[in-house]
């Protein structure tokens, strides 16, 4: 059952990662009612996640190279014997600093706050109400934002703010992409816009969470499931986020986000519902 389990935990995973409905909750609540009835654990949700940056890497990898080969170049000198350096003020090298940047506050609070994400914030009741308040946050930030900033317009200070925002994710019920996709929309970034600079903007932080999940988890098991179920579900994870980051993409060109917050909406209030029953145990 662990490797069947595994691979519904790496479907949920790989379709709730990228739209703005938080996986790591979905994880967390689906636990609930596989067989073994337990939460996974924030170590295999970490480690999971890996697979669905991959897909972003794979996904925007122009954008990736060409970002990352423009930053490097910046800081060579004119008249080098190779190209001319880029200006400072370029739009990818901007970017470039800002994804960097953007990443200091999730990386420091995550780091202070371990104990707390891994206890804390893992009670449905928390869940439940992040996924009702941060949905109406998400509508009304749709809804009233304007819609008239590209990416390349993107400012300092806003994708500051956009990486303040993405502290959040670390409860869940939040989500990551939900996070920064209100606060990009609600500082007037177009719906693309705002979901690719929040798809560029974590991958730093999953990778390095992940990452030392897996380092930390060695000798010291957190959750249900060993090595083997965990990679397992990191590559359905993979495989599954890529189809779901292409759908989203064009799903947003034309669509709101209103589907997603009624969404969370629902399942929010279901859960309420159970907590207060007596059928789910919060913790």
């Amino acid at each position: 059952m662990g490797f069947i389990e595994a691979i519904i935990l790496g479907l949920i995973q790989g379709l709730t990662e990228f739209l703005p409905i938080s996986s790591s909750a979905h994880l967390r609540i689906a636990g609930e009612f596989l067989p073994s009835a337990t939460d996974p654990g924030a170590t295999f949700t970490a480690i999971t996640q890996i697979g669905t940056e991959l897909a972003v890497i794979l996904y925007f990898r122009k954008d990736i190279t060409r970002i990352i080969g423009r930053w490097f170049r910046h800081f060579r000198k004119p008249g080098g014997a190779h190209s001319d350096p880029i200006p400072k003020n370029d739009p990818d090298v901007r970017l470039g600093w800002l994804i960097i940047i953007g990443t200091v506050p999730i990386v420091i609070i995550g780091f202070l706050a371990q104990d707390t994400i891994r206890s804390v914030f893992r009670s449905l009741w928390l869940i439940a109400i992040v996924l009702i308040v941060f949905g109406i946050l998400l509508g009304l930030a749709d809804l009233i934002g304007k819609r008239v900033r590209a990416l390349p317009e993107m400012t300092y200070r806003h994708g500051i703010l956009i990486g303040a925002a993405q502290v959040l994710s670390l409860i869940p019920g939040v989500s990551r992409s939900g996070a920064t996709m209100t606060a990009a929309r609600s500082l007037g970034y177009t719906r693309p816009a705002a979901a690719r600079f929040g798809f560029l903007l974590a991958i730093p932080a999953v990778f390095g969470s992940g990452l030392y999940e897996l380092v930390h988890s060695f000798g010291e098991p957190d959750g249900a499931y060993g090595y083997p179920e965990t990679l397992v579900a990191t590559v359905v994870a993979f495989g599954v986020g890529y189809a779901v980051i292409a759908f989203l993409m064009r799903y947003i060109e034309k669509r709101s986000f209103l589907p997603f917050v009624i969404y969370r909406l629902l399942l929010g209030g279901t859960l309420l519902v159970l907590l207060s029953l007596g059928i789910l145990n919060p913790l």
